[in-house]
């Protein structure tokens, strides 16, 4: 697997996969996705500002996230509980896999990209959050470290739980 900036041509397959979480969460019955976001504009501003990336297997893009560092406005205000530091931080957003790789590692590695990137930087903590009823989203989270916070809301005013991992850097 290879981690790499996301390109205009990678946008199609970026897409199909958006398209592909959003009929898994409707599946679900989350509210999260349904309203033509992430759009190709909310992504093409990703690659405009670096902030999107894709893992590839064999060269294919199978999955995209975007990646922000110490920039979430919407994180400066937790409520029914509190963030774990208050320094740098990393935030993922927009994260889908292909379905044909799911449960395949492909979001651990994802995951274990960015944590090597936040050493490298020097950047303390890793931020995320989700949809309430995204259960499979937080199980991974949990699974991998990561502390359930809070609850933020977003611009919309539509609320997310919050969660962070604290991130090694000696």
């Amino acid at each position: 697997m290879n981690f790499r900036l996301a390109t205009r041509g990678d946008l199609p397959v970026i897409m199909d996969i958006v398209r592909q979480a959003q009929a898994s969460l409707k599946a679900r019955g989350v509210d999260q996705w349904q309203n033509g976001y992430p759009s190709p504009e909310v992504i093409l501003q990703d690659m405009a500002e670096a902030h999107a990336c894709v893992a590839t297997v064999d060269g294919r893009v199978v999955a995209m996230a975007s990646i922000i560092f110490n920039d979430e406005p919407t994180y400066d205000e937790i409520f029914d509980g509190k963030w774990l530091s208050n320094g740098t931080f990393v935030v993922v957003h927009r994260m889908a896999v292909d379905d044909r790789f799911r449960q395949s590692g492909v979001a651990s590695f994802i995951f274990e990209q960015i944590e090597a990137m936040c050493r490298h930087r020097g950047i303390a903590a890793f931020k995320v959050d989700t949809h309430r009823d995204n259960l499979p989203m937080r199980r991974f989270l949990e699974k991998n470290g990561f502390t359930y916070c809070g609850i933020i809301f977003l611009q919309d005013g539509n609320a997310r739980v919050a969660y962070e991992k604290l991130i090694n850097n000696g």
